[in-house]
């Protein structure tokens, strides 16, 4: 089974670089120096900070290799050049129902966060966005039926 593409900004992919390395140069040798100590109180079998120590081992190995897969199936977003809605455009769009205009950039999952307006492709309103032009309506289900907003404006990265 083919891996999953992952889309990264330039800044997204030199973000996933920097935790990657800070988690094999800091926190490796942290954990490592934790589990050292907690195996000179004695009896590992029965030590909480031993478990402690191995769990967040674990914890980061994990991530390392998360974040290296996800590196590795990186594909960067290229700046957008069109009039259509593509990974890493800014849109501005307006809820038809109540008026309310909200800007959103586009970007890939890793780098979405709601909270700072960045929506993944993948969600639904980045999913009905892609593609579309300035002038556009789309629609999107939610659990309360269904929302339409019109693409009013349309920033490329």
């Amino acid at each position: 089974m083919a891996e999953k593409e992952v889309f990264l900004t330039v800044v997204g992919l030199k973000n996933l670089e920097q935790e990657l390395d800070y988690l094999k140069s800091v926190k490796r040798r942290e954990v490592a120096e934790r589990i050292k100590q907690a195996i000179e109180f004695g009896d590992i079998s029965e030590n909480s900070e031993y478990d402690d120590a191995k769990n967040e081992q674990a914890f980061i190995e994990g991530k390392i290799m998360e974040l290296e897969k996800k590196l590795r199936n990186a594909r960067i977003i290229e700046e957008g050049t069109t009039d259509k809605v593509s990974l890493g455009s800014t849109v501005v769009i307006k809820d038809l129902e109540f008026g309310d205009v909200f800007e959103y950039t586009i970007v890939g999952s890793t780098e979405a966060d709601p909270s700072a307006n960045r929506i993944s492709n993948e969600s639904p309103v980045g999913e009905a966005l892609i593609g579309k032009i300035v002038g556009s309506v789309i629609e999107v289900n939610v659990p309360a039926g269904i929302i339409k907003y019109e693409l009013v404006g349309l920033k490329k990265a």
